[in-house]
């Protein structure tokens, strides 16, 4: 996907979210190890490659994913950091999304120029539980970040997180069930809850997806394809566009890069039918989605 950006591969798991991580799940499909920690080949320099014309493939204006298949602040890539942090650096006309499990160590490992932030990251922490999210919260709120969010998959009880969102620091929050083999259920009634904190503050809110095992009006699904998880998702109106977030992105020279210069995302009448829009750069024609399966259905 043009969205993701993956430095390096693999990581370790830390919490109950890391249970049934996808990545260790796909990678043991393809006969590998997902605790092995490795840099990316072809995909390190993501931010830097350039098409045949010589243009940034990546656009000034998208937002890019970073360390999907791993977490930017494990201990094990701290020899490659400092370069990641170098392309965000030198591309200060995309904004970067950062989402980590570790944000105890997030201080230390922060570059000497970082000041009070870069406008161009946007620092997200997991919280599929109470228990870390009022342990990850506090730190996030302390640290010296112009954007931060918390993603809240795989949710896995309810939550209360109305004391942190009033700190008015907290500009998005995602949401989702769990998967990739994971049978823990999601109840919706957690997921209307933290929509209402979300809502009640004009903070936007993402349902993902349900998850594999589904909880609505005391009933139990079983919803075995991905798509469908997503679709479902969308058809229950949960998501919710809050106040909109502004990065200040900059060119080469430090100026301020005019709206009317940036990416403006287009989409495909499908991504209607697709969760993930209110988080995604758009449409950008790779077929992924034509290859799920929507053959599967909801089972009681």
């Amino acid at each position: 996907m043009h969205s993701n950006w993956n430095p390096w591969h693999g990581c370790i798991k830390c919490s109950e979210g890391c249970q049934h991580c996808y990545v260790y799940y796909i990678d043991k499909m393809r006969g590998k190890d997902g605790s092995n920690v490795y840099k990316t080949k072809t995909g390190f320099k993501y931010p830097l490659s350039k098409d045949r014309s010589g243009n940034y493939k990546i656009q000034s204006g998208e937002m890019i994913s970073v360390c999907m298949t791993s977490d930017f602040f494990l201990k094990e890539a701290d020899e490659w950091r400092p370069e990641a942090w170098d392309m965000m650096r030198q591309r200060s006309d995309v904004a970067f999304l950062l989402l980590t499990k570790r944000p105890e160590r997030v201080r230390e490992c922060l570059p000497e120029d970082w000041g009070d932030g870069w406008e161009n990251i946007f620092l997200n922490v997991t919280c599929e539980n109470q228990s870390r999210a009022d342990e990850r919260i506090p730190i996030l709120l302390d640290l010296p970040f112009k954007h931060k969010g918390l993603h809240c998959a795989p949710l896995l009880g309810p939550l209360d997180v109305g004391k942190y969102l009033e700190s008015g620091q907290i500009e998005q929050v995602a949401c989702g069930g769990e998967n990739y083999g994971g049978n823990r259920p999601c109840n919706f009634d957690w997921v209307k809850a933290l929509r209402e904190e979300c809502v009640s503050r004009d903070i936007t809110f993402c349902f993902m997806e349900t998850g594999t095992v589904f909880i609505k009006d005391g009933e139990q699904y079983r919803i075995r394809s991905k798509q469908l998880q997503n679709t479902q998702a969308v058809h229950s109106g949960m998501t919710y566009q809050g106040k909109p977030m502004k990065f200040i992105l900059k060119d080469k020279e430090g100026n301020p890069i005019p709206q009317d210069k940036l990416y403006v995302p287009h989409y495909a009448a499908k991504c209607d039918e697709c969760a993930f829009k209110i988080l995604c750069n758009g449409c950008s024609n790779c077929g992924y989605c034509e290859g799920w399966s929507c053959k599967q259905t909801v089972n009681k």
